[in-house]
């Protein structure tokens, strides 16, 4: 049986053992090649202060560069005796290069060390994250375009209320996914600053370089102040969990709309049936599975920064046990959110859209604001527009205009649709990954 790195003479109780690794070890895998790489560029850090000889450093190197490559070909495993990822890759390179493998723990704690994984695993999760949300406002934008000049009935509550347009439908969402990526450019600055060199959380007294583990992992900065670097630990994913409960919330809201659109009774869109399922009993059943597990699964994702923030709340400063908790919510959260994007994304690229909706005359109404508005446009004013108008309806004298003319900006006839993309382009343009993804290609060479 492998010893713990930190077990002295007393070995733990296989009850302890169980109930405190609880499922650290399925989590940690996930972590597993963002350790490699943190460790990469700290040995080249403890190589260049004189703590590591440039012999060492070359066959550590080595070693996590083959690591690193299980990561990738999925055959990297935690075995059932050992702790932690941190405590598996020590020991495979103590079993390559015997004791030259146990320096590379030299001016860090695990405490640091799954700091910076998190760090990385989920800046690598982001960039992904963010590349699925501007798919999606793409995608949205397209259909806004294509489907411009179809009307649908606006509501509120749930009472027709004014002409909308599929053109504004699809581009409402994807403005919304656009602010929604505000949110994740905060949560990537947060995420983007450099833990490591932190220690258990009070530093060390080895002659640490931590600008030179900033500069080679490609981080914007450090968390200068170490007792901080490890209050940020909850902080970090609690935040990055709002943002993704952001995207998680529009989504769970298109669904919705979806749903209600692709019923009989709304019919204003029509899914393949290739992307409907069936009724064990119902033959005629035609159901929008996809878009219901969407809203439940966007749903949960929303509940995810509370959890967090319950783990966390009112710990005092330092490390806790209870840290270890927050991986098991926060980690599976980004490939479930992946799933939503990508699915919603298909959905929407093949949605059939009812370009008649409007002919039936229970939607009559919705021209009422429409020829008000034209009677003040007259003269009229618009107190006695409304009342006139209201006498009308009430008479059943009502007689609709469909030919509307809305040119403000936002509105029918003027979607702003190049805007809303200029808008998220410059966001986007704020990540700055290119700086992140050719500091880890360095690092691996």
């Amino acid at each position: 049986m492998a010893k713990k790195i930190w077990e002295k003479n007393i070995q733990a109780d296989d009850r302890i053992e169980r109930f405190t690794v609880g499922k650290d070890r399925e989590m940690d895998v996930f972590l597993a090649p963002f350790d490699v790489i943190g460790s990469m560029a700290h040995i080249k850090m403890l190589n260049a202060v004189g703590l590591l000889k440039s012999d060492e450093l070359t066959q550590l190197l080595s070693e996590l560069k083959k690591i690193y490559q299980t990561t990738i070909n999925n055959e990297f495993v935690i075995e059932d005796d050992v702790e932690d990822v941190h405590s598996q890759v020590e020991l495979m390179l103590t079993r390559s290069l015997g004791d030259t493998g146990k320096k590379i723990h030299s001016g860090r704690s695990r405490n640091d060390q799954v700091l910076v994984d998190l760090k990385l695993f989920t800046r690598h999760k982001l960039i992904l994250l963010v590349e699925k949300v501007n798919a999606l406002i793409e995608t949205l934008i397209s259909q806004s375009e294509t489907y411009k000049d179809i009307l649908l009935p606006g509501y509120t509550h749930l009472q027709i209320a004014m002409p909308s347009s599929f053109g504004l439908w699809f581009g409402a969402y994807a403005e919304s996914l656009a602010d929604d990526m505000q949110q994740l450019l905060a949560a990537w600055k947060i995420t983007n600053r450099n833990p490591l060199g932190s220690a258990a959380g009070y530093g060390s007294s080895f002659p640490l370089n931590r600008q030179m583990t900033t500069d080679l992992l490609g981080f914007d900065s450090m968390n200068y102040n170490v007792v901080y670097a490890q209050m940020g630990r909850g902080k970090m994913e609690r935040t990055v969990a709002g943002a993704m409960a952001s995207v998680a919330a529009t989504l769970s809201k298109l669904a919705y709309d979806a749903c209600l659109f692709n019923s009989q009774n709304f019919g204003f869109i029509k899914l393949p049936d290739e992307f409907t399922t069936g009724s064990s009993i119902m033959p005629h059943k035609k159901n929008p599975d996809v878009f219901e597990l969407t809203r439940a699964k966007c749903n949960k994702i929303q509940s995810i920064p509370q959890q967090i923030l319950l783990i966390t709340n009112n710990l005092p400063s330092g490390y806790f046990r209870d840290m270890q908790i927050v991986k098991e919510s926060f980690i599976p959260a980004f490939d479930e959110l992946f799933d939503c994007l990508d699915m919603t994304n298909l959905m929407l690229s093949k949605i059939e859209v009812n370009t008649g909706i409007l002919n039936d005359p229970k939607y009559d109404y919705l021209f009422s604001v429409e020829l008000v508005n034209k009677l003040a446009l007259e003269g009229i004013p618009f107190r006695d527009a409304y009342k006139q108008v209201g006498l009308a309806i009430e008479a059943g004298d009502f007689a609709p205009d469909k030919n509307i003319h809305h040119t403000h900006e936002g509105s029918i006839g003027n979607l702003c649709n190049d805007k809303i993309l200029a808008y998220k382009d410059e966001i986007i343009k704020q990540f700055d990954f290119e700086k992140v993804k050719v500091a880890v290609e360095r690092l691996l060479m």
